[in-house]
């Protein structure tokens, strides 16, 4: 079978880029490309974690990356990330229309959120193929964390955005809830692919902390270690933790939290009021290449979901920390989608992509 014109990646992040989402488009992007595939991806200048701006173009193991917006006012305040917004929907939609060429493959994430019902007019102009891969689903997650100011615009954006699904040959979701909200909003069934997301267990595999040099250089010592990796954000849970520190203040404990997000700040503020510093330890997100080290340093991982977040979004390092090997402690709803056994392998997830992509080109 002749290869599709080029595959298309749209997401707000792209490596070098650390954050989750970054992550996922960069491994399977490098991986097709690594199997012949034309692949292209349409990005922002910036980085989530800090300062800089990336080259407009770049070319990286086989990837050819368009960096073609880049953020005005950064995540803080509501109006100005709304902005932003709409500047990653515009420059992304120009750019596709006027790069993509007739059969090609868009592949669309959800960062920004909403982001499909930008690039379906730009797809459709284009004569191109949409796939979203959905990693969340807006306006829903933003009314579950309590952003009322998007209430009365939540009818039109989930109508903008259900047309957008309708409108592409198929809906990648990353979880069972996911997909049975989207039937319930009237979506065919037919054209929604369940692809659980991964991690790269072929590199992070279980490691003694006696073997692990992060461990070492870390000074984690024979601590108990309790760690979170990666983004802490509005739909998880801190306090639990927190309190859980305060009550077992006797305990020989560690606990370790790697990475950022908005509520690190109120966390570690509360970690100062109950006088717990020294039983914390903060430090920024790692190097992809440092995972299998960062992974299996801790003993076990804390993770979260609030309960309204079912269905909607589901955490992406419940996969890595099941490939290091390591037990997790889960704040979240009991019989939630964190507490439902998932298969966590890497090449099924990518075969599985693949399959999808060629029967789009049947």
């Amino acid at each position: 079978m002749a290869l599709p014109p080029r595959l298309w990646f749209v997401n707000r992040f792209f490596h070098p880029d650390r954050s989750a989402t970054s992550q996922l488009v960069s491994d399977l992007a490098f991986h097709l490309a690594a199997r012949g595939w034309k692949v292209s991806a349409l990005t922002s200048q910036g980085l989530y974690d800090g300062p800089g701006e990336l080259p407009a173009r770049e070319t990286i193991a086989g990837v050819d990356i368009h960096r073609v917006v880049r953020a005005r006012f950064g995540r803080r305040a509501l109006a100005g990330r709304a902005v932003d917004y709409a500047l990653f929907y515009a420059g992304f939609a120009r750019a596709l229309t006027r790069l993509a060429a007739p059969g090609d493959i868009v592949l669309a994430k959800t960062d920004p959120p909403l982001l499909s019902a930008a690039l379906a007019p730009a797809a459709r102009r284009a004569g191109a193929k949409l796939v979203n891969w959905l990693q969340d689903l807006y306006p829903e997650v933003a009314l579950g964390l309590g952003v009322t100011a998007l209430a009365p615009f939540a009818p039109a954006l989930r109508a903008a955005r259900d047309a957008s699904l309708r409108a592409a040959r198929f809906n990648v979701t990353i979880s069972p809830g996911m997909r049975a909200r989207l039937v319930a909003r009237g979506l065919d069934a037919a054209r929604i692919r369940g692809i659980e997301n991964w991690c790269d267990d072929a590199a992070v595999r279980p490691l003694a902390r006696a073997d692990n040099p992060l461990a070492r250089d870390w000074g984690l010592g024979g601590r108990f270690v309790v760690g979170y990796s990666g983004n802490l954000g509005r739909a998880h849970d801190y306090a639990t933790l927190v309190a859980a520190a305060d009550l077992t203040r006797g305990e020989d404990m560690l606990f370790l939290v790697i990475g950022g997000g908005a509520r690190i700040a109120p966390m570690r503020a509360e970690i100062a009021r109950r006088g717990l510093g020294d039983r914390f330890r903060f430090l920024p997100y790692q190097d992809a290449a440092l995972l299998p080290h960062s992974l299996t340093a801790p003993d076990a991982h804390w993770l979260s979901l609030a309960p309204a977040m079912e269905g909607l979004i589901l955490p992406s390092k419940i996969y890595g920390v099941a490939a290091a090997g390591r037990p997790m402690l889960a704040i979240a709803d009991p019989q939630g989608e964190i507490a439902t056994p998932v298969s966590y392998t890497h090449l099924r997830a990518h075969e599985t992509v693949l399959d999808l992509v060629c029967r789009l080109l049947l």
